[in-house]
Order: structure tokens, then sequence, then C-alpha cells
């Protein structure tokens, strides 16, 4: 996969794909990341990206120009183009799974200022998505984000733990359940007995009735009345 970043802060995002996973993704040529900079598409001295809104108002508003010729610099006829926006479609572990199987190139447009053009969404943008009910100084935590969990997400990326990508949390349809390691006994908390007698039928029905408990308490709008009276009962 190809993922190309229109951000006019790539220095933010630099050393954010040289670690961990996502480095090693990238090392193994699973990945490659690409930053493209929308001042680099100006023809002005001061390599001016922003303009006055029209109709007045608070703020600066992204020229579509520039933004419209740094997309096009990369774009080919598969290329899928996102646009990070508080005004977007929610995004969740589906659309991060979608995005990893169905496309290989993804241009991501990072807004900033009080916005973009609106003929730039219009035109050239397939999809608007937010990470969230609240606003960000500008996109390019957002490409983060959004990069992170679609990249993990192809084959080879994780490795010996891409099983258990399966059950992770909102893939599984709840929030996952609660995990321990060594000690047994830390600060007087003990690690629950069942899951140190080695009967897996027991531990899976335990795993569950948590991570449903879990998902009522933390996130009910995940579940059904029914399922949660299906599964605590289990």
């Amino acid at each position: 996969m190809k993922i190309d970043i229109i951000t006019l802060f790539p220095q933010m995002l630099n050393s954010f794909f040289e670690s961990s996973i996502l480095k090693r993704a990238i090392n193994k040529n699973l990945v490659s990341i690409n930053f493209i900079n929308p001042r680099d598409f100006t023809d002005d001295k001061h390599h001016t990206t922003d303009d006055r809104p029209f109709g007045g108002g608070p703020g600066m508003i992204m020229k579509p120009e520039p933004l419209f010729l740094a997309v096009e610099s990369v774009k080919i006829d598969k290329s899928f183009v996102i646009f990070l926006s508080p005004s977007g479609k929610p995004f969740k572990q589906e659309v991060a799974e979608s995005l990893s199987i169905s496309h290989q190139h993804l241009i991501m447009i990072c807004g900033h200022y009080e916005g973009i053009d609106e003929r730039v969404i219009q035109s050239i943008v397939d999809l608007e998505l937010s990470i969230g009910d609240y606003v960000l100084t500008n996109g390019a935590l957002a490409a983060a984000v959004v990069s992170d969990a679609v990249i993990r997400l192809i084959p080879g990326v994780i490795g010996a733990g891409e099983e258990g990508i399966k059950n992770e949390s909102f893939t599984s349809g709840i929030l996952d359940f609660p995990q321990y390691t060594k000690p047994v006994k830390f600060r007087d908390m003990e690690v629950p007995e069942v899951l140190l007698g080695g009967n897996h039928e027991l531990i899976n029905k335990w795993r569950i009735k948590q991570a449903i408990e879990k998902t009522i308490e933390n996130r009910p709008d995940l579940i059904s009345t029914n399922d949660k009276n299906d599964e605590i009962n289990t």
C-alpha cells in the first residue's frame, strides 16, 4: 500500500512513522509513506496557502489551487482521496478494514486553519473522515491515526499476532476483555483465579462475560439489549 499525506506540517509525522510496527512495515516494503507540502505548489514569494473566507467570518481557509495541484501530483486512476475533518463521517474499525482491503493507494488531505475550500471536497475527495467529535489544530494527527489503524491490518504487518486482530475491540463487535500477566499478586491485587486453572472453556466464558460487562459500562451503544442479556447469562 502507498499512502500520500498532504500536510503543511510533515515534521509532525516524521517520527511517528519511524517507530515501532509502522517502521517495520515500511522497512518490509508493505507500505510506503510520502509527505506532500501544499506550499510547494504555490507561486508567490510567501508560499501562501490560505486566505480570508468569502462572506466574512473568523480565521483563514486553505485555498483550492495548492491542494488540487498537490493531489494531482500523485493521483492515479485507483487512488482514493480522504479529507480529515471534524465534519466527516465517523472513522470506525470497519472503515479501517475496508480501506486496507479495497485500496492500494490512499491520499490524505490534512486541513488547517478554519478548513479548506469546499470545491476541493466536492471535486476530488472520495471520503471525508472524522476521528472524533472534537477539533484539532490541524489534520496531521488525524492522518496518523487513520494510517496506523489501516496499516496494522495489512497482512504481514502484525506478523505472529495477526490472529489476535480477529478478536480485538470493535472487530468482534464488543470491547476487549481484561488482560493480566505476571506477577499473580501485585500490591494486594490478584489475577482472577479462573485464568490460572487452565480450563479454557471456563476462561472463554469468563472473558465473554467480562467483555460484555465492560462494553455495557463504557460503550453501551455498541451492543443491543438482547445481546446484553444473552451474553451475560451465558
